[in-house]
């Protein structure tokens, strides 16, 4: 029950500017951008731990036993991931074929996540994630129409964007145990 509500209030705090941009800026007129950018970064704090609580509370229950292999699909796809997450703040050309690279590696990181792990709690935050992700592009489009193409930025930030990306997915490999409670790769 906590991890749904974790994921409803990450997914509900995340919708509102896109769902809501009238709402959203008569709020940022009554109390003004920045005590609404610390509020939202509030919000999403609170849910980041309501998910944590939520996950390390709910038994492993298992749904169904993932296809053999299926942990080296999510092995491969979700550094994937993290550069499409990473590029979307930094200078690249992987913005010239993806309009939203963060939305869309989320999107491929709970695909991964749910490739590899056949558990109720996973279903509910990957299943989840992915389906707020789904949403989040759905209504950004929606409210901000047609998309404009970045211009180029060139080969050398593209590729040291995918490096930087490459390293926080090594980073995050690494803390795994830590914040899932089981290592991203068996060893031994």
């Amino acid at each position: 029950m906590l991890l749904t509500l974790g994921v409803l209030l990450w997914a509900g705090i995340h919708l509102f500017p896109a769902v809501a941009p009238n709402a959203r800026a008569a709020v940022i007129e009554r109390i003004g951008l920045w005590p609404y950018k610390g509020l939202f970064a509030l919000g999403i704090v609170a849910a980041l731990l309501v998910i944590i609580f939520g996950w390390r509370a709910m038994p492993p229950t298992s749904l169904w036993v993932p296809p053999m292999g299926m942990r080296h699909a999510t092995l491969l796809l979700v550094p994937i991931a993290v550069v499409l997450f990473i590029s979307a703040r930094a200078p690249t050309d992987i913005k010239q074929l993806i309009a939203h690279p963060q939305l869309a590696g989320v999107k491929l990181w709970a695909l991964a996540h749910l490739l590899a792990n056949g558990e109720w709690r996973s279903l509910i935050l990957f299943g989840g994630m992915l389906a707020w992700a789904v949403l989040e592009v759905i209504f950004i489009k929606r409210r901000d129409g047609a998309r404009q193409k970045l211009a180029r930025v060139g080969w050398p930030k593209t590729v040291l964007s995918a490096v930087i990306g490459l390293a926080v997915a090594v980073a995050l490999i690494y803390v795994h145990p830590w914040i899932a409670g089981r290592a991203a790769i068996a060893l031994g």
